[in-house]
């Protein structure tokens, strides 16, 4: 017999989605809001020489830069107002994180609850704001000394240019929470894949013009698309694999029944971190990037040239640095989401037990020691799909759109806002189902109650007359 689950997931249709009320109002906010972003995008910052600046990037698009302008959704190749992108927040959020595992006060602001988040997110505000004045004014100076990208230099340039990135960049962060809050799905992760997607097409035509002019053959292009497709349905599988702890509860008595242990499983995802251990490397990789990017000559031209080679798209120190980022952030954040101790207690104090596991601190060991083990193999996962096509498309000189860490976080994205769509649509479902039983009980109450016409029902009792 299929479960309540099976049947509610057999239900879903059209005519469900068009009772959610509230989920459509939370997709159309979220469109709406992603639509502002893009066309943010759009609008440059002033006094930009903007042919210099297209001769600049065409240069390092190939590089770190061309990651930076990835994440920041095209913004950078415009020098747009939102070219800092949301990288400031990650990076605060990821040092916030940092110093509530090693300050004491912060990390009693974290057991707090709901308000000792709110003071948390409002430090990473403020770190935001910080770390995006410091890497705006690095972009603004290098900018202003380089020959013929700036209209008219001088300090009234720079100050401006700081202000308008930070404030971009602030405006993001807030359209992120409220698509979060309002919205339907991550506004974080949202406005990073909005990005990636809007420049996919443009990655897949370039692709082709590529093997229509020959710069790349025709077996070539087949098997990047091939690799891609294949790279997709890689990524699909390994996020929706699981190991499923079985977990037991005992027999309970009610009254004079004795009611039998019911078992289920407790799921633990192979990635468990999901898209953040990548996104987390990169925006600490381009903190050096976006400071030398634009560059003036002389000796910081020649700092930020060694930079450049140094972290460029497919070089060593790239492949290295990115790698062992995603390795660490991959047990970082698992580690941060998911709380064995805190699992065995809940776990304990439900009287569910894992089979041959004495309940408590052995079974936070043991789940400690699963999560470790497949985290392991989550982490390689990652490795493999970030980098992996990384040194195979950059000798082709494909796109960074179309490499693995972008197509990673365009899947991810997708499958985890898709699951939110549909935990709103179940719990239309639950709530159509509650007011039916509802209905049901009155009627069958009303009909127990009386007949229409205020006459009572049901079986005379009088007396017959003699």
């Amino acid at each position: 017999m299929a479960s309540a689950a099976e049947q509610l997931a057999a239900n879903l249709n059209y005519k469900t989605f068009s009772k959610a009320t509230d989920l459509k109002k939370r997709i159309w906010f979220t469109l709406l809001a992603l639509i502002v972003y893009r066309l943010g995008t759009y609008i440059p910052v002033p006094g930009i020489n903007p042919e210099q600046l297209q001769a600049a990037f065409d240069q390092q698009s190939q590089g770190v830069l061309g990651l930076v302008n990835m994440f920041a959704g095209g913004a950078v190749e415009r020098l747009a107002i939102f070219a800092l992108g949301i990288m400031p927040y990650i990076s605060a959020s990821i040092i916030m994180q940092l110093m509530t595992s090693v300050i004491p006060t912060l990390e009693a602001l974290k057991k707090e609850g709901e308000q000792g988040r709110k003071v948390i997110n409002q430090y990473t505000r403020y770190g935001t704001v910080i770390l995006g004045t410091a890497q705006a004014y690095g972009i603004a100076i290098g900018l202003n000394g380089a020959e013929g990208m700036v209209l008219n230099p001088g300090w009234f340039f720079i100050l401006t240019t700081v202000v308008t990135l930070v404030g971009g960049t602030m405006f993001l962060m807030w359209l992120g929470e409220q698509i979060t809050a309002r919205g339907i799905g991550n506004g974080i992760s949202l406005i990073i894949f909005a990005g990636i997607v809007a420049a996919l097409p443009g990655a897949l035509a370039q692709l082709l013009d590529a093997g229509a002019t020959g710069s790349i053959s025709t077996l070539t292009m087949l098997g990047v698309l091939v690799a891609i497709i294949a790279l997709i349905a890689f990524i699909v599988f390994i996020e929706r694999a699981q190991r499923r702890l079985l977990i037991q509860y005992p027999k309970r008595q009610v009254g004079n029944k004795m009611f039998q242990g019911d078992s289920s499983h407790l799921p633990l995802k192979l990635n468990t971190a999901g898209v953040i251990p990548p996104i987390f490397a990169s925006s600490l990789l381009l903190l050096p990037a976006t400071i030398t990017g634009f560059s003036a000559a002389g000796e910081q031209g020649e700092w930020a040239a060694w930079i450049s080679a140094f972290l460029g798209r497919g070089q060593p120190g790239y492949l290295l640095f990115y790698g062992g980022m995603i390795l660490f952030f991959a047990f970082f954040y698992t580690a941060i989401v998911f709380n064995p101790k805190e699992t065995a207690d809940n776990l304990k104090q439900h009287g569910g037990f894992i089979p041959g596991i004495r309940p408590g601190d052995r079974t936070a060991e043991y789940i400690d020691y699963v999560l470790t083990r497949i985290t392991v193999a989550g982490a390689i996962y990652l490795v493999f799909v970030c980098l992996l096509p990384e040194m195979f498309l950059t000798g082709l000189g494909i796109s960074v759109f179309l490499g693995g860490t972008s197509l990673l976080i365009v899947v991810s994205v997708t499958m985890d806002t898709v699951q939110q769509v549909q935990s709103h649509l179940f719990a239309q479902q639950y709530e159509g189902l509650i007011q039916k039983s509802k209905l049901r009980g009155a009627k069958s109450s009303g009909a127990r109650g009386g007949t229409p016409g205020g006459k009572p029902g049901g079986r005379k009792t009088g007396r017959r007359k003699k």
